[in-house]
């Protein structure tokens, strides 16, 4: 069946629209890549939630709940709310068995308070997420207030735009296999088109590092995945500050709360000292772990990494993949 709008150029102002008329093909798509749910489970055992009794976490942009059956993994005793702006996507979310403490909630990352979401959370995860919103710092804004101090934010997102492999590799796929495969599948490449081009306009790792940096997370760092999508899928991750009264975790530094906004050049100046241990001023990556072999810790984050399966995948899914 053919999507309705089929044919037409997708962008942000149509994507919720057209995610709604993709929603039953979705899994499908998904299922041709047969490591996407690996790495989203290498992003949530990063967050170093350790099976997440009493913990409440939010999965922002669950789509049809791939996202939100990965934090289960990581934490199965923890209670999850899983948002998305798709109806359509929800409804196939909540199709399927559920075992685990999970409430579906629609709603858009830039709006949750008018959803009913509030925090604190103990952890989020935002997959496939920030590239589309229309105001990514607001977005980050938003998740940052929601956090408990001293937890995690964990972004699964593509960035190429610092590797020419990278934009080489993704374009050669998404071109010669993603595209095509969602014209045969779904009757439509216009939300795969949208893929292709949102993940080539969006920042390149240094940028979005930066971006987080600014919007009030310590202790960002990001790691790749392994196979051919190294240097293309990483995970981004980030802490809320702890309140300066409690026990800094270690590789925290303390800092206000309360700051969302970026800091002006005078405390910039004052915070240099406090930072440059947590944010430095180039973000090295850790790279991807070996097929085979153990991640490495990163301090602060847990890393109980799987090991990623061989050979190069097909890489199928719309948008913010979930």
């Amino acid at each position: 069946m053919t999507p309705q709008g089929a044919g037409k150029r997708v962008d942000a102002t149509s994507l919720i629209k057209s995610f709604d008329a993709h929603a039953r093909t979705y899994d499908r798509m998904v299922g041709a890549d047969r490591n996407y749910h690996e790495h989203l489970r290498i992003t949530t055992k990063r967050m170093g939630l350790k099976g997440g009794a009493g913990m409440r976490l939010l999965d922002v942009g669950c789509g049809t709940g791939a996202s939100t059956a990965a934090l289960l993994d990581a934490a199965p005793e923890a209670e999850v709310v899983a948002v998305d702006a798709s109806g359509e996507m929800l409804a196939e979310a909540r199709r399927k068995t559920w075992t685990g403490n999970v409430t579906f909630v629609q709603g858009d990352v830039e709006d949750l308070e008018r959803a009913g979401v509030t925090g604190p959370f103990d952890g989020i995860l935002a997959a496939y997420l920030i590239r589309n919103v229309e105001d990514p710092n607001a977005a980050l804004r938003t998740l940052f207030g929601l956090l408990k101090p001293g937890a995690p934010l964990a972004l699964h997102e593509y960035s190429v735009r610092d590797s020419f492999r990278a934009e080489f590799v993704w374009s050669l796929v998404s071109w010669g296999i993603i595209i095509p495969l969602g014209k045969i599948r779904t009757g439509d490449a216009g939300l795969y088109r949208y893929l292709w081009r949102s993940v080539m306009e969006f920042d390149g790792v240094e940028a979005l590092t930066t971006r987080m940096k600014a919007c009030g997370f310590v202790d960002v760092l990001h790691q790749t995945m392994p196979g051919w999508q190294q240097h293309i899928l990483h995970t981004f991750l980030g802490r809320r500050p702890p309140n300066p009264e409690e026990a800094v975790p270690e590789g925290v530094a303390e800092q206000p709360t309360e700051v969302l906004e970026p800091a002006g050049p005078e405390t910039a100046q004052k915070a240099a000292g406090k930072a440059a241990e947590v944010a430095p001023e180039k973000t090295a990556e850790t790279p991807a772990p070996e097929v085979g072999a153990a991640e490495p810790q990163v301090s602060g984050f847990g890393n109980e990494s799987p090991t990623p399966p061989s050979g190069i995948p097909v890489q199928g899914k719309p948008d913010p993949e979930k």
